[in-house]
């Protein structure tokens, strides 16, 4: 566990292993670097391959900026760690909206990037429909608190037979949601309702890429997996079986396996 002050805000991270290029993980909503446990304990603790998984700035151990904030800021604060760590090339990967912010993470550093892993994520503008919903959520947020809004979400983040089957993956997700700032999370809402559309981009990704998608995932279905699989020149797409939003947690052995053959063809 680490930290940093980069132009005047405090990144919370965990740096573990030494080898290959390292693997950047970039958390969701409403979410903190810790859902990446299983590939932290798995490629860096055991297979002692470099992986860097920063909290989101408003989320985790890191400053929490009211007001909103864009993924573009978040893409910034991810290389200035990079910088900080004097890292130069990376594999980069994310879920939901991390996904987004990987996305725009390869749009503005592109040669800093050897490969990519988008999981559960979509590349899409956000409709009208969505803007004014991510701003009501944000309203609610800061008006009510967490825990409510976890509260209904979790049975579509983790699936749920496996909020039965693994109590404990679930209790972790809905423990990550409830201690996230409503102020950090109403600011990405708001940063995310204003994202950009990332279709065109997806045609100009020159890089190995990995898609992966829970089969039961009903915030980014499978389709939103296909259409990136589709449009990504050469990419690989997974469907991880008995899984919804959090395939890394809910079937860490599946996703870990795909993720590793993905690592040893992508970088050597």
């Amino acid at each position: 566990m680490g930290s940093a002050v980069l132009d005047g805000i405090t990144v919370g991270y965990d740096d573990e292993g030494e080898r290959g290029t390292p693997l950047v993980l970039v958390h969701g909503h409403p979410f903190d670097r810790s859902m990446w446990g299983p590939q932290v304990a798995e490629f860096a603790r055991a297979g002692g391959r470099r992986v860097i998984a920063p909290d989101l700035r408003g989320y985790g151990g890191s400053t929490v900026v009211p007001g909103k904030t864009p993924l573009s800021v978040f893409a910034r604060d991810i290389a200035r760690l990079l910088d900080h760590l004097r890292v130069d090339d990376i594999v980069l990967g994310g879920l939901s909206m991390g996904g987004q912010i990987v996305l725009e993470f390869y749009r503005l550093f592109p040669e800093r990037v050897r490969g990519l892993l988008l999981a559960d994520t979509f590349a899409r503008s956000e409709t009208e429909e969505g803007k004014q919903s991510r701003r009501a959520t944000a309203d609610r947020l800061l008006r009510e608190g967490m825990r409510g809004y976890a509260d209904e979400v979790l049975s579509m983040m983790v699936a749920p037979y496996n909020i039965d089957a693994v109590p404990e993956v679930a209790r972790q997700v809905h423990r990550m949601m409830c201690g996230t700032s409503p102020e950090g999370a109403a600011a990405a809402l708001r940063g995310r309702a204003e994202r950009r559309d990332y279709r065109d981009l997806l045609e100009r990704i020159s890089v190995p890429t990995l898609v992966v998608v829970g089969r039961d995932d009903e915030f980014t279905p499978v389709s939103d997996a296909e259409f990136l699989h589709e449009r990504i020149p050469d990419a690989r797409l997974t469907v991880i079986e008995g899984a919804a939003h959090m395939p890394n947690m809910e079937r860490p052995a599946e996703f870990n396996e795909a993720l590793r053959r993905f690592l040893s063809g992508s970088d050597g």
